[in-house]
């Protein structure tokens, strides 16, 4: 980060995140290793679960955050918000994935993004069972493991895999109807469960394309930063109607971009 264009303030708070996001991936370790104990519970639809996990992995996110930097706001999926003075909003995911989390699989992670102002400038994300830490700045480069990665492989849609992601948000219609297609093109459908590590797989080069018809901004602002750094296409995004109350997303290779983004306009005039 050394010749790094962020300003010394965002410097500072993305080394923290790098830091945070460990205590917190050794946290939330110990719940997902002691199933038997752990309490969960449905929210809007029976497959969204929050867990005992989630709250308070984010709880102590936002009190070592609200500690080191008391004038920023903090965003979390399951406290909302937290305003601060400062110019610095930190949108936080202490397991995305909960699904998976609290059915004994290893795809879920915790995901911090930090925004300037109306910007996503950094980002990390930690998938702690795999150990796999990804991590952007902005014009900075896009990180795996802590080493800067190349620009993405362009990877195309035939012959590889492609994410499409669900929600209770989602008509099932237009995600079977993209399924469809995305298999039809010579892709394989790929899902794990968790939105914003799909979107950090995608920028690593593993994945063709991610599409969602309606991601929450703690899931996806971080990966689609991570896309844009590893040289990726994302689709434009309304960042007053993301944070708010959610968004389509799109993110893909150059190469897989345009073909992964005419299947999903096709689902849905077929569906509407």
């Amino acid at each position: 980060m050394n010749s790094s264009p962020l300003k010394i303030e965002t410097v500072d708070r993305y080394e923290a995140a790098l830091e945070l996001i460990e205590s917190a991936a050794r946290s939330a370790l110990t719940y997902f290793n002691e199933q038997d104990s752990l309490v969960k519970e449905s929210k809007v639809a029976p497959m969204d679960v929050v867990s005992q996990a989630d709250r308070e992995v984010e709880s102590a996110l936002r009190q070592q955050l609200k500690a080191i930097f008391p004038d920023d706001s903090v965003i979390g999926e399951e406290g909302g918000i937290s305003p601060g003075q400062s110019d610095y909003t930190w949108v936080i995911d202490p397991i995305d994935g909960t699904l998976p989390f609290v059915s004994g699989l290893p795809h879920w992670c915790i995901a911090i993004a930090l925004m300037e102002a109306e910007t996503t400038v950094a980002a990390v994300t930690l998938a702690p069972v795999s150990g796999q830490h990804y991590a952007a700045a902005r014009g900075a480069g896009f990180w795996v493991n802590h080493h800067l990665q190349p620009a993405i492989t362009n990877r195309p849609l035939v012959g590889n895999m492609t994410a499409i992601g669900a929600s209770p948000w989602a008509d099932p219609s237009v995600l079977g109807h993209c399924i469809q297609s995305v298999l039809e093109a010579g892709s394989l459908h790929y899902r794990n469960g968790s939105g914003a590590l799909m979107l950090a797989e995608v920028a690593a080069g593993h994945l063709a394309g991610y599409y969602e018809p309606h991601m929450k901004a703690w899931d996806c602002l971080g990966g689609l930063l991570m896309v844009e750094e590893a040289g990726g296409v994302i689709a434009p995004i309304d960042n007053k109607q993301l944070m708010s109350d959610g968004h389509e997303v799109l993110a893909a290779t150059p190469a897989a971009f345009t073909p992964l983004e005419t299947i999903i306009k096709s689902a849905i005039q077929t569906q509407s």
